[in-house]
């Protein structure tokens, strides 16, 4: 086998999209039979030279912007209502475009490196290799010519079902890195839980600061690929002194699990520390589905009502526009669920926490090489006790 095949439900990350592997041969598969590669994202973090970052595509190199403070709770905000289905017209950089015709007219990906007139600078391929167990760290040589600072290495799959697209690496999660580098002194020496964290590329990162990181999802074979990832980024968490603790956290249960016989569950001394100290949590792309976005959302508030300080919650969506037979028209109709408990939530009144939204201006500087598109959203929820 020397390509991924397709079927009828099968997901591909924008991330993977752009990297030809038909020359791979599959040479080992994951738990769960499926092909698994290693990638390395390059950190910029250390350049000197910096330029304008903006939110456009292709666009990936630092730049001296700095972000625009976030207003406090209380303080004057866009307004919430404002849906996809509603602006999508409105809103610059993201509004469908129709041709002459009336048909909708799909932004084409960034034209091939041989293009002899590239609209840009060029995109930066992330090239996988597949894993073997016998061979020798495929990415080893190369690794040395950079400096291992420079290099985050995430082992994931792709072209997955649709319940396995934890198991690969999405723009939501760069984005959130990105904004992660960009606050070090906010994460620093905190204690920071993450839902949802698939592969674990942002609990990496916030370990190169944070205290603690609680990196949580569900499945077996996913958490041990997030602890494989963990293992093979030890060069950056260990300069940070930062502990990432991979752990089960399903949304559709109560309660966390606490039996020792369950791979990845949680110790009494893990619980008590993570309701004691939590001040962080954040969510990368896990709203593309209306019923986990529910269960999310519910998560969230759970955990707020337990934990013993205020905390912040950092969310990165991508906006995803789709045609769909029922409207007729352009929607985003998970982006619109994803908007609509941002708004229940700044209503909820329960006598205990107050819940503030805000946008975050993708306007910092980017610290990591992907494509930025404008599509790509940050939001926080500033959850705070009732005096």
């Amino acid at each position: 086998m020397d390509e991924v095949t397709f079927k009828s439900d099968t997901v591909l990350s924008d991330v993977h999209l752009y990297t030809p592997n038909h020359r791979h041969f599959m040479v080992r598969l994951n738990g769960m039979g499926q092909p698994v590669f290693l990638s390395q994202f390059k950190l910029l973090w250390n350049q000197d030279s910096q330029t304008d970052s903006g939110t456009e595509g292709g666009r990936h190199g630092m730049g001296p912007a700095e972000e625009t403070p976030p207003s406090r709770p209380g303080s004057a905000r866009p307004p919430l209502g404002s849906g996809c289905s509603s602006d999508i017209t409105s809103q610059e950089g993201v509004g469908a475009r129709l041709d002459e015709d009336g048909d909708l007219d799909v932004e084409r990906r960034p034209r091939a490196a041989s293009d002899p007139e590239p609209a840009g600078p060029p995109r930066d391929k992330v090239h996988p290799t597949i894993l073997t167990q016998e061979e020798d760290d495929p990415l080893a040589d190369e690794a040395q010519e950079s400096s291992p600072q420079d290099i985050i290495r995430i082992e994931h799959t792709m072209a997955t079902p649709l319940e396995d697209v934890g198991k690969q690496v999405w723009r939501g999660a760069l984005l959130l890195a990105d904004y992660i580098l960009f606050q070090r002194d906010v994460f620093q020496g905190r204690t920071v839980l993450e839902l949802g964290a698939g592969t674990g590329l942002a609990s990496i990162i916030a370990a190169t600061v944070a205290r603690t990181v609680y990196c949580t999802d569900v499945g077996t074979d996913l958490l041990a690929m997030c602890q494989r990832n963990i293992a093979l980024n030890s060069h950056l968490t260990a300069a940070g002194g930062g502990v990432v603790k991979v752990k089960e956290l399903d949304w559709l249960k109560d309660d966390l699990c606490t039996d020792p016989e369950v791979p990845f569950s949680w110790s009494q001394e893990d619980v008590s520390d993570l309701y004691s100290h939590t001040t962080i949590l954040l969510a990368a792309e896990v709203f593309y589905d209306d019923d986990l976005t529910d269960a999310l959302f519910k998560t969230l508030s759970r955990l707020a009502h337990k934990l013993k300080n205020a905390c912040t919650a950092i969310l990165s969506v991508e906006k995803r526009l789709n045609f769909t037979l029922r409207h007729l028209d352009v929607t985003c109709e998970a982006y619109d669920h994803f908007r609509s408990w941002l708004q229940r939530l700044e209503r909820l009144a329960d006598g205990r926490l107050r819940f503030a939204v805000e946008p975050v201006e993708a306007s910092f500087p980017q610290l990591l090489v992907y494509e930025r598109i404008q599509q790509l959203e940050l939001w926080k929820i500033f959850v705070e006790p009732v005096m």
